[in-house]
Order: structure tokens, then sequence, then C-alpha cells
């Protein structure tokens, strides 16, 4: 039997400059792969300009609506100043494109470094971009990207886990397991019931780049409908002190634009659970893709199962441990 290649083959130097052209540019033969696995991002030398970096979509999982209302946020943030890296428009407007049914955008390059949040004001900074940005994603709903819930993030990752990649000897242990653990996040959701805004949808510090002593938001490609305090949460580390104080710097910064809902603290826990679960699960929903099994050697080993199966432990003591407190 043949196997089919993946779609991403397909992005040879030629075709990418190809792609690039078609919108205008006279590339200059230099194309340079990012890191990315999602989809597949290069940055291409420009002709008489700066460098330009061409996003190509990872075929079948966003629909052209879903992509587009990405954008859309992106440009409207810009609009009011923010510091995203949005798509670049053509002559009609457009920021979607397609090149022998493939779907690509293009961004102006943007450098900077890794941020510093245990530098200055780092922090207060970052809350007050945030909080800007929430008060702009608060005005009105996405209408084709999904939400963050407890089905899609929770209960879809574990049933593919289940089914296709636990070792039969952790099944039984594994389905016990994430069965009390998505009971418990289930149960908070409902009882903090928090507002579902636009956000960022994946803030961690490797889509922020620090220039000019401020950062610059990249890659909105996980955008979508959650509470506010994930686009936070991911920001903090260390113990359970400094993560407190952490937390509270943010939110000083955060609440001069827009306001905190403090019970949503109850939910950080929560939704580092269903990361650690979709992370699982996105890593097998993609292990046909070439690029996984060679960057990811360790997923779907038996002692990764083991090291899973501990942590989702250690997850459910945390959700009835005392929520994080702004000081």
């Amino acid at each position: 039997m043949t196997v089919s290649p993946h779609p991403f083959h397909k992005l040879t130097p030629d075709f990418i400059m190809d792609a690039v052209e078609s919108q205008g540019y006279r590339c200059d033969c230099r194309t340079l792969a990012l890191n990315s696995y999602e989809n597949r991002v290069y940055q291409v030398g420009i002709e008489e300009g700066a460098p330009l970096v061409a996003k190509f979509y990872r075929p079948g999982r966003w629909t052209d609506a879903q992509i587009q209302e990405e954008h859309g946020f992106a440009l409207e943030l810009a609009e009011h100043e923010l510091p995203v890296v949005a798509p670049l428009r053509n002559a009609e407007g457009e920021t979607l494109f397609h090149h022998h049914a493939m779907r690509f955008a293009l961004y102006p390059r943007q450098g900077g470094h890794a941020p510093e949040f245990d530098h200055g004001d780092n922090l207060l900074i970052m809350g007050r971009l945030l909080g800007r940005l929430h008060r702009i994603g608060a005005t009105r709903p996405f209408r084709h990207r999904p939400v963050l819930d407890v089905r899609s993030f929770g209960h879809e990752s574990v049933a593919l886990i289940s089914d296709r990649f636990i070792p039969p000897e952790y099944r039984a242990n594994y389905d016990a397991l994430s069965r009390d653990l998505l009971q418990t996040i289930e149960a908070l959701f409902q009882e903090v019931a928090p507002r579902l805004i636009r956000i960022h949808g994946d803030c961690h510090a490797g889509n922020v780049l620090w220039r000019d002593d401020a950062p610059h938001l990249v890659d909105l490609d996980d955008a979508r409908l959650a509470p506010a305090v994930q686009d936070i949460w991911m920001m903090l580390s260390g113990d359970r002190a400094r993560q407190n104080a952490q937390l509270s710097e943010i939110v000083e910064g955060y609440a001069e634009f827009y306001d905190f809902q403090p019970r949503e603290l109850r939910l950080i826990e929560a939704l580092r659970s269903l990361r650690i679960l979709h992370y699982c699960a996105w890593l097998a929903r993609r292990w046909e893709d070439p690029a996984f099994p060679v960057n990811f050697p360790w997923f779907n080993t038996t002692r990764y199962w083991g090291e899973h199966i501990l942590e989702l432990r250690e997850q459910l003591a945390a959700l009835q441990e005392m929520p994080l407190q702004l000081l």
C-alpha cells in the first residue's frame, strides 16, 4: 500500500517563494524555516525590502471563516494601537491567500527577545497589555471560532487517548483518573460561571517578543472564546508564593484597563489540567506528521504514559487546594 505524503511535503523553497510572489512581492531566494509544528512558518527574503513571514495553515484544522476571524481580531487590536503582529492585507483588503490548495498569510517580521518576567515591571506591562486586549475582546464574541470548554479540551482528548494510544496496562488507571479529573473541572466551571470573551488563547512566553522595552504579541492561531484568566496563568511560574506575587503584579496592570474577575482564579488549575489533556491529544492527532516523531520522540513511550498519569494525579490533587490569591 502506498502511503500518501503529508500535505506539508509540497512546501519546497520554490513553492514558498511562488506563493509569496503571487501576492506581488519579489523574493530574493532566501527562505528560513521558523519554529512551528501546528502550521509551517518561514521567513522569506524580499528584494529591496524587509523580509516577510509566510504562514502556511495546516489543512483541515480551521475553516476559512475561522482563519479570517482570527485575522480580523488581530487587525482590530492593531487598529487600537496594541503591539500585535497582524497579517498584511493585499490591495483588495484580503489577508488569507490560496496557492495550489495551500492557504497562507503574510506578516511583517517582528524582531525581539524572550520576555524576562523576573525583571523590573515587565509583568505589570504585560498585565496592562492583556487588560487592553481583553477590553476589546469583550466588545463582541467570535462567531466562527470555538470555545475553550471541557468537552473539546477534556472529554474529546481523553476519548482519543483511551481508545487509540494509552497502553493496555495503563488504561483502567487512566480512565478512572481522567473521569474524576473531568468531573471536578466541570463542577468548577459550573460554580464559577466565567464570562467568555475573545482572548489570545496561547499567551505563553514563546508568543511574546520583547523589543524597545515593550512586548509584542505574535501568533493568535489559538484565539477563541474563553475565560480571561486563560491568558494570564501561563505567565506564572515557581512556587505558590512566587506565583501569587507574579499574579498580583499582572492584575495590577490589567485592572487599569479592564475589570478582572477574582472568581476566575479558581479556574487556573482546571485550565492547566485541560491544557495538559489537550496537549497530549494534540501530539496524538499529529503523530502521522513526519515532523512530530522527530521532534517529540519521547511521546507514546511507556515512560511517557507513566509520567502523564502521575501528572494528572498531581493535577487532581491541585484542584482540591486553595486557589492562588491576589496580594
